[in-house]
């Protein structure tokens, strides 16, 4: 083990990932997060007092799927697959708009994981030796050739988070703050919908153009492979941004929108909406991470495109850096 220390703030896939990479190089590092688990926005939650009996039951309710398009993070899904962690979802997604059903689109496989995505990030995380959460990071600072993290000194901080929450734990003219400042990030809702029955037409997920309600809907039965009728449809932006202090607000008219997407015939027993303030970055940035010798930033924003993929690839790619920097 080296003598070099590290600290990893954000238990994402990005951090865990960038934790991971400096592990295998021998270097000593320590993942701080502040949630009660760890997963970032790869989130589920258990439901609970719905009446329904599948109480106890695990739903998605950040991110909807992952994809694999490198050889790397293949590899992770991979294993994730022959051990039963993942399993290949769909590749087509209905489209819905203003007049009803427009047709299917195709792309890439989506994978989806029986015990939901966060399930994912803590069997990579299963590898780290000290994942200390919750745990609130107030500072950051730079001192000499490292920093300290709310006063403990590391050779270096991986901050694997929106930039806003970064930029929140530097002092306002840290060099890392210009490479923060031209984030800009969207806010979604979450509408967890549960049945008695399913009511509507199968499909697994479901694009919904031209509103400013939903943007996107999946059957969490079909996604899960339990076939509970459990919907999560994910809001449009503008809705998210004017019902950020009060989710629950928004919730007749994400129902309302949700019934006439899919063609629900019946309305749901219990219903839940839950808040993501900084959910997808409207701009990417086009490396896959910054480091400038103390300091790393790696996420989704890092990339072409703001999926899981992107994040891992950032934040594995930031790690190996970083090991090799200090070496």
């Amino acid at each position: 083990m080296s003598d070099r220390r590290v600290a990893v703030v954000g238990a994402g896939i990005s951090g865990v990932a960038a934790a991971l990479a400096l592990r295998s190089h021998g270097v000593e590092v320590t993942v701080l997060d502040r949630g009660h688990r760890i997963g970032g926005r790869m989130a589920t939650a258990t439901l609970r007092e719905t009446g329904l009996p599948y109480d106890g039951r695990v739903v998605d309710v950040g991110a909807a799927y992952l994809t694999a398009g490198t050889p790397g993070f293949q590899a992770v899904v991979d294993s994730w697959v022959a051990r039963g962690l993942a399993h290949p979802w769909t590749d087509t997604f209905h489209v819905s708009g203003p007049d009803g059903p427009q047709g299917v689109v195709t792309g890439p496989m989506r994978y989806a994981a029986p015990a939901g995505l966060r399930s994912l990030v803590e069997d990579l995380a299963a590898d780290l030796p000290l994942v200390v959460n919750p745990r609130e990071v107030e500072t950051v600072e730079r001192r000499g050739g490292g920093v300290l993290v709310d006063g403990e000194g590391f050779d270096a901080v991986v901050l694997a988070m929106p930039g806003p929450q970064a930029a929140d734990l530097l002092a306002a003219d840290d060099p890392a703050v210009s490479e923060l400042a031209p984030q800009r990030w969207d806010p979604v809702l979450t509408l967890v919908a549960a049945y008695d029955e399913r009511c509507w037409h199968e499909f697994d997920a479901m694009f919904v153009n031209d509103s400013v309600v939903l943007a996107s809907v999946a059957d969490d039965g079909r996604r899960r492979g339990d076939g509970a009728p459990v919907l999560v449809a994910h809001s449009g932006s503008v809705l998210a941004a004017g019902h950020l202090d009060a989710p629950a607000s928004a919730s007749g008219a994400l129902l309302e929108a949700l019934e006439h997407a899919v063609g629900a015939t019946s309305k749901p027993t219990w219903f839940d909406v839950r808040r993501w303030s900084l959910a997808r970055p409207r701009r990417q940035r086009p490396s896959t991470y910054a480091f400038d010798g103390a300091v790393g930033l790696c996420g989704d924003v890092w990339g072409e495109i703001p999926r899981i993929e992107t994040a891992w690839t950032s934040g594995h790619d930031l790690g190996h850096l970083i090991a090799t920097r200090l070496a």
